[in-house]
């Protein structure tokens, strides 16, 4: 689909039992990626009585194009591949730097200690890996140079079909990060209260600390519902197998580790505002990718991590919204039925922590929320580039790639 080939090729042996038939390889200057070449050769050779006289005309449009069948003499091309594999060296050096940077990527995800694990700076840093990741695979498709034009149906299925889960995925995340820092509004009011001293106050700041439990602990639909997109997504691992294209192998490589970086994070994420651990994938991937080691002992860190952590009986595996809680549960006794509290020097002290850290949870949550947002919009850029190079490739066209876009769209 991608390439065009060998379009002739014609041999003609001249053989005599004395002189062994001349074998003459092409030589591998003149298939350099990225660019293409045209190479006409015509040789005329003439050894004592005998002659061979060769005329071969190719077209080569991409060196990696697999071979044709019909060279008697075996494959000449072969020797532009390590053994083993149908990529030519820049197609492999593409990939392989791709997953190197993915590799060192997810190995910077990888928490020092346990107190690491669902904080609100780690959940930045995981959410600028996926943008980042994402970054590259539109980088990755562009130096392949393939146009859409040359998209089999099925990636484009699988690339707009994971791309619209995410951006709901993006929109739900969004929405109870949203949530959770409307919270905050109860906190300052109890704060406000707590700081006057006024035992009559006090009542006030018990109901302001009630309503924000309530609040932030109510469960949210939207989340819950996560659960079946990310099974969606899980399902979408399996990378569709590419025939006769190379370079279409590399991008489903790539895609590979793309789709299993962000599938998985997202499922962190969906784990920390659920609460609950069903929502924890455990990917089995494949161990021939250079980021999969990387990709194995993150998951195994962090699946033991959150394990641990809902295991404490805790209200919240978020440990910034943890600490809060504890903060709150704090405070109640030194409140009651609007007393003024017995020990002002404690009582004063816990009244500024949670005043820190409800200051310092609100600006994590809106850190947090822009880079949800950023990678919202490359989802969004990505998709909407590709539906309008569909929409121009097939204009007045039926084909399947068309219907597949009207299906998206709709």
């Amino acid at each position: 689909m991608f390439f065009g080939g060998v379009n002739r090729c014609e041999v003609i042996w001249v053989k005599t039992p004395s002189l062994p038939p001349l074998v003459f390889p092409a030589s591998d200057r003149y298939f350099k990626e990225p660019k293409d070449l045209s190479v006409n050769f015509l040789s005329d050779f003439s050894i004592s009585d005998h002659v061979l006289r060769i005329s071969e005309s190719f077209r080569m449009s991409r060196p990696q194009d697999p071979p044709r069948g019909f060279f008697p003499f075996g494959n000449p091309f072969r020797m532009l591949s390590p053994k083993g594999s149908d990529l030519s060296p820049w197609l492999l050096s593409l990939l392989n730097t791709f997953e190197s940077v993915l590799s060192e990527r997810l190995k910077k995800l990888m928490p020092k200690n346990k107190d690491d694990i669902l904080t609100i700076s780690w959940m930045k840093l995981a959410m600028e890996s996926l943008r980042e990741t994402h970054s590259d695979i539109k980088i990755i498709i562009t130096d392949l140079q393939l146009p859409v034009s040359d998209w089999e149906d099925k990636w484009i299925d699988v690339y707009l079909d994971i791309s619209v889960k995410l951006l709901d995925l993006c929109n739900t995340f969004s929405s109870e990060l949203t949530r959770l820092n409307q919270g905050n509004l109860f906190l300052q009011c109890a704060k406000h209260s707590l700081e006057s001293l006024c035992a009559e106050k006090y009542v006030r700041a018990r109901s302001s600390l009630d309503s924000w439990r309530q609040h932030v602990f109510a469960k949210n639909p939207r989340i819950e519902n996560c659960r079946a997109v990310l099974h969606c997504l899980l399902e979408s691992l399996n990378m569709p197998k590419v025939k006769n294209s190379a370079k279409g192998k590399v991008l489903m490589q790539a895609l590979y580790g793309v789709k299993v970086h962000t599938v998985y994070i997202c499922s962190v994420f969906v784990t920390g505002f659920s609460g609950s651990t069903e929502d924890l994938l455990a990917l089995s991937v494949s161990d021939k990718p250079l980021w999969a080691k990387a990709f194995s002992d993150l998951q195994t860190a962090v699946n033991a991590d959150i394990g641990n952590i809902v295991s404490s009986g805790g209200s919240t595996v978020l440990k910034e919204l943890d600490a809060i809680d504890g903060n709150v549960k704090k405070l109640y006794p030194m409140i009651q039925e609007g007393m003024s509290p017995i020990e002002v020097e404690p009582f004063e002290e816990s009244v500024l922590e949670l005043g820190k850290n409800a200051e310092g949870f609100s600006q994590g949550l809106d850190w947090l929320t822009e880079e949800v947002d950023e990678f919202f919009n490359i989802i969004l850029s990505g998709r909407d580039a590709l539906l309008s190079n569909l929409r121009s490739t097939d204009s007045g066209s039926n084909s399947a790639v068309g219907r597949n876009l009207e299906q998206a769209v709709s």
